[in-house]
């Protein structure tokens, strides 16, 4: 498929989504939520795929939104508020929530200025790499606006309440010693290492973890963070465990650690998915 603000190329195993505006720092348009949706539909579709590296062209991984529109760039041009059927989604949330629903790990390399919705993109990856040039920001604040992308849910569950209040109410930008602190990002690296930083943890899953498993595994860990109670994730991982424990992957995934050699798995996430969330039904918008 062909896209005009992102680049997309599959090496290896490892999937690379750049966003490419590089004049405009990569800013946010609803063309780039749109090419996000497609690229993740198509990330899912590719059983060659295995995980996923995100970037930035140029000096900056995002922006934020666009801002070209000025003082009415967040206004739909309706005032009423009667309904709740009146309101449009937020278009970072869907391309979070797609992000969520993603079947393969996400890696995000921030190779440069992540602000606004170029800060909560990042927050539904599960891991994210930051190069000492980059800085972040939940800006929202000091724009008049409020969080979006579905941040107020996946922030404080990333780094605790008492930091994302500070950082959000604050709204300021910091640096990536900051956000090593913070627990916002695994680790810093010098603007030429990162990229090599972040293709070296892709290829440690690629070449020893089952794909099936990891996209369970993925969505294990993601789902349960809303659970009211340990019980609802055993009967999540004593489906998985059963249904799992019965397939070819486990067999290779034995034998060859017996037999001291590499795993060769061959089951696929696009045919061999099991479903083992029965009770998960994903809410709708209203």
């Amino acid at each position: 498929m062909a896209y005009t603000e992102l680049l997309y190329s599959v090496v290896e195993g490892v999937a690379t989504v750049t966003l490419h505006r590089p004049e405009k720092l990569n800013a946010f348009t609803n063309t780039m939520m749109r090419e996000l949706h497609q690229v993740f539909d198509e990330i899912d579709a590719d059983d060659n795929v295995r995980a996923v590296v995100m970037t930035g062209s140029g000096r900056g991984f995002c922006a934020g939104a666009d801002l070209s529109g000025g003082g009415d760039t967040f206004n739909d041009g309706s005032l009423s508020t009667d309904s709740q059927s009146k309101f449009r989604r937020d278009g970072g949330g869907t391309v979070t929530l797609r992000m969520f629903k993603c079947n393969k790990p996400i890696i995000g390399a921030i190779n440069g200025p992540a602000v606004g919705i170029g800060a909560t993109m990042t927050l539904a990856m599960d891991m994210r790499l930051i190069s000492s040039a980059a800085k972040m920001g939940f800006v929202f604040t000091r724009r008049g606006i409020v969080p979006e992308a579905c941040s107020s849910w996946f922030l404080p569950r990333i780094v605790g309440i008492a930091q994302a209040q500070e950082w959000v109410m604050t709204g300021r930008v910091f640096d990536s010693q900051e956000a090593l602190r913070g627990g916002l990002v695994r680790s810093i690296h010098e603007p030429e290492d990162l990229l090599p930083a972040a293709y070296a943890l892709a290829k440690e899953i690629v070449e020893n973890a089952a794909p099936v498993s990891v996209a369970l595994a993925r969505q294990m860990m993601w789902r349960m963070l809303g659970a009211p109670h340990p019980m609802n994730a055993h009967r999540v991982d004593s489906r998985g465990i059963q249904i799992r424990g019965r397939s070819k992957d486990v067999q290779e995934g034995v034998m060859s650690f017996l037999e001291k050699r590499p795993a060769v798995f061959t089951e696929r996430v696009t045919t061999d998915l099991p479903d083992i969330f029965p009770e998960w039904e994903e809410p709708e918008f209203f």
